[in-house]
């Protein structure tokens, strides 16, 4: 009789398992049971066991037979007393690093979650009675309907999916274009492929529509009720388009010339053009009563004390604009200058050239990859990038790598000594560097590193950019009684400022830096608890509706990328570099969403028992 035989060896089989699997683990529901989370983690370490140690091979069976009592509600509080005991034993004396790990995993996970342990001891289930949630709106920071919207482009209504997403975020355009999609990292597709296109959709769809052509809700009945924002970025907009769509008056006020903090004046014209910028701004500005005074710094051309006095809240989104320099000599030399500087200064049309220049960076954030590109742009002769970590590379992938095409070069384990200027014109000469060895991960997970034996190493420099943070000018809101910790305004969940009534804050000032869909996020958060503090509970809907979801058969499709210009093309220029996708590639890339806001979320089963 034949026989099917499998294809590929078994290792090789093995490898295409594990692969799957990592996809299943990488799309973790957020909102599962952390317990059971550790329990599945022990489950792979026993598979793994070669059984030749007692501790690994009869100790992990005995943790896991706890851990699964814990689950059912069956375990005393003895039985985490006695996890705990058993799971030293195995770390302690177990032969290799299977055992070691698995033990010290559980021991991690009393250590981060004794919460769990007591409820599910005490009261038979998770704190807060966990249900799993739909992932990308989770993960989402402005929690955005990512489903609703993106069956609504699979139905061609791409003004309904703006008004969709503008029910929790007014910047369809910008974040299309610039939002890190952390949406994306949980997406349940990756279970059977990879997780949809999420922001290539939205640009899909505000492209196909332009944004100002879709009007906002109608607004509100007036409350008579004045608000005063101060910083028109994202965060600060987002608050006034929401505060106005209620029927409030709002007054923003903000040191630059035009709204859009750094969205206007930190991401390049490559990533974020002006012009697409401005379609989000203009239906903000329209949505209700908001009046915008620019080139108004506070402190200076009106005191916070009237502005207070003036209005029935206050909302401070000021942002963190000022970057950080190094405490050290050289520090104020010509041609060095921190790289959020550097942004606005060429957004304004105010940087001088730097044509033919030898361009040095340290960092390794989306700011730094900004401004690396960008002095490409501007015809720098050669765009060097250090950090001192691998785990410096904050920047999104796609940055990191757009970054290298267009020419940028890439040095790693290299610490910051000093800055070499010159004497008579005191301009930055070189940068010097001391090459680190890699070291123990500290308690976090992160590398740590070390002084090499080698001697210190010189970099020649023209420019010297400083991408190490950025920070708020707090100054003059100390002055006038703002609580601030360690150059940051004192703020709870709730946007409100400690202590002091009818005062809120949110977004990089109380954070610190962060990216766009934060501080949208913040702002909505803000706004909806000041139209509380005023006494009101309004509601912001668009209610577009939504098109029925139907089961997906789940069958393995390519997930449809965004193409780029040639990196030799758009190096010369600040054009925009991601092309659109076609027609053919939304509709099958909008076909693959998973809907999970029907299917496969909600309560988690009750009786665990063995999972």
């Amino acid at each position: 009789m034949k026989k099917l035989t499998p294809k590929g060896s078994m290792n090789e089989r093995i490898d295409t398992v594990l692969y799957k699997f990592r996809s299943r683990m990488n799309s973790y529901p957020p909102g599962m049971c952390p317990i059971a989370l550790y329990r599945s983690l022990l489950q792979i370490s026993m598979n793994q066991s070669c059984g030749k140690c007692i501790p690994c091979r009869d100790g992990l069976l005995e943790v896991d037979r706890m851990l699964q009592s814990i689950l059912a509600g069956s375990a005393g509080e003895e039985v985490v007393e006695k996890l705990r005991n058993m799971c030293e034993m195995i770390a302690l004396s177990s032969d290799c690093a299977i055992g070691i790990s698995a033990a010290q995993l559980i021991l991690d996970s009393l250590e981060q979650f004794p919460d769990e342990y007591e409820s599910h001891v005490k009261n038979n289930h998770c704190v807060t009675d966990v249900k799993q949630t739909i992932p990308c709106v989770t993960m989402c920071p402005a929690h955005v309907d990512v489903p609703g919207y993106i069956a609504l482009i699979k139905e061609e209504d791409y003004a309904g999916a703006i008004g969709k997403i503008r029910e929790r975020n007014p910047f369809p355009t910008a974040c299309a274009m610039v939002c890190e999609h952390p949406c994306e990292s949980r997406c349940r597709r990756a279970i059977v492929d990879d997780a949809v296109n999420i922001r290539g959709l939205k640009k899909y769809a505000v492209e196909c529509v332009k944004a100002d052509t879709v009007n906002p809700p109608k607004r509100n009945v007036s409350t008579g009720k004045k608000i005063a924002i101060i910083g028109a970025g994202p965060s600060g907009l987002t608050a006034a388009y929401y505060l106005a769509l209620m029927g409030h008056s709002v007054m923003i006020y903000d040191e630059h010339e035009k709204p859009g903090g750094m969205l206007r004046y930190g991401i390049p014209e490559y990533r974020l053009p002006k012009e697409a910028l401005d379609r989000d701004i203009n239906v903000i500005l329209s949505a209700g009563e908001i009046h915008f005074l620019g080139n108004t710094k506070i402190g200076k051309d009106i005191s916070f004390e009237e502005i207070r006095e003036k209005s029935d809240a206050v909302y401070l989104a000021l942002g963190a604009q000022i970057g950080n320099r190094m405490p050290v000599d050289g520090a104020n030399a010509k041609n060095v200058i921190p790289a959020a500087d550097f942004l606005q200064l060429v957004s304004k049309g105010e940087l001088g050239s730097i044509e033919g220049k030898r361009v040095a960076l340290i960092g390794g954030g989306n700011v730094a990859m900004d401004a690396a590109r960008t002095a490409v742009r501007l015809k720098a002769q050669s765009v060097h990038v250090f950090t001192r970590k691998r785990d410096d590379y904050t920047a999104v992938q796609e940055e990191i790598t757009g970054a290298m095409q267009e020419g940028v070069r890439f040095r790693t384990l290299l610490s910051f000594l000093n800055i070499e200027t010159d004497n008579e014109t005191e301009e930055v000469r070189a940068v010097w560097l001391q090459p680190e060895i890699v070291g123990e991960y500290d308690e976090y997970g992160m590398m740590t590193t070390e002084h090499s034996s080698n001697y210190p190493y010189r970099f020649p420099c023209d420019y010297l950019i400083l991408a190490v943070g950025q920070k708020t000018d707090v100054s003059s809101f100390e002055t006038a009684g703002i609580p601030v910790e360690r150059g940051r305004i004192s703020a709870n969940e709730e946007c409100m400022v400690k202590d002091l009534k009818g005062v809120f804050s949110g977004g990089d000032c109380v954070t610190g830096p962060s990216t766009a869909i934060n501080a949208i996020a913040a702002g909505q958060v803000a706004a909806f608890n000041i139209d509380e503090y005023l006494g009101y509970h309004h509601k912001v809907k668009t209610n577009p509706e939504i098109p029925v979801a139907l089961p997906n058969p789940c069958i393995p499709t390519a997930r449809a990328e965004l193409e780029e210009k040639d990196p030799f093309e758009r190096k010369d220029n600040f054009e925009p570099v991601e092309l659109s996708m076609t027609y053919e590639e939304a509709m099958r890339e909008s076909g693959r969403c998973l809907r999970c806001d029907h299917h496969g979320c909600g309560v988690l089963k009750g009786g665990r028992g063995d999972e």
